[in-house]
């Protein structure tokens, strides 16, 4: 799913990377653990294509480039800070991130009324965003990262600022997408996440 040979990425003199070699399979979930500054939210972004190595090669999906459009929508991400839209119910947010991916019509209906049962917020999708908890409002996040329905799923520190039991439940979902064959590329600096 993502092969990663001695990649180096610096910013104004300070490297963030340095000769990292990486291969994840598909349908794993892949944890990056470390403190804040140790370069785990770059290499999601090089993975994705927003940013670009300074030296070495990135592949995901058995060769395509990050940032091909071929490989940026079968991508789903999920960003440690909090990016909804809070004027918007979870519905009317989901559908957003749905139509942005190419969605319509029952497909859109259809992939919305999913992950929305998936992550649980089926009975709160007529709410506005701006009115969730901060659990809730990850859970609306994660539905939205899902609803095109990725091959690769990434995610920046996902559990950040959750209760413990809702942390274990979100990692019940990501063990279940792997099962579906989906990988699962996640940050974190818990170790007993990792």
């Amino acid at each position: 799913m993502i092969d990663i040979e001695h990649v180096r990425k610096s910013y104004r003199g300070h490297t963030a990377l340095h000769d990292l070699t990486l291969h994840i399979p598909e349908g794993r979930i892949f944890g990056l653990l470390g403190p804040n500054g140790a370069g785990k939210t770059t290499l999601l972004r090089l993975v994705m294509g927003v940013l670009r190595p300074d030296a070495g090669s990135i592949r995901v999906f058995n060769g395509l480039t990050p940032g091909a459009a071929q490989a940026t929508r079968r991508i789903g991400y999920m960003p440690q800070q909090l990016a909804l839209y809070e004027g918007l119910t979870v519905r009317e947010n989901v559908q957003f991130f749905g139509r942005m991916y190419g969605l319509g019509g029952a497909d859109l209906t259809r992939r919305t009324d999913e992950v929305l049962e998936r992550v649980e917020l089926g009975a709160r999708q007529g709410s506005l965003a701006g009115t969730l908890s901060g659990g809730m409002m990850r859970r609306a996040m994660l539905a939205s990262a899902l609803v095109h329905g990725p091959r690769l799923l990434i995610l920046d520190e996902p559990t950040a600022g959750v209760d413990p039991l809702l942390r274990l439940r979100f990692w019940d979902w990501f063990r279940q997408l792997a099962a579906e064959g989906i990988t699962v590329l996640v940050t974190t600096h818990h170790i007993s996440e990792a």
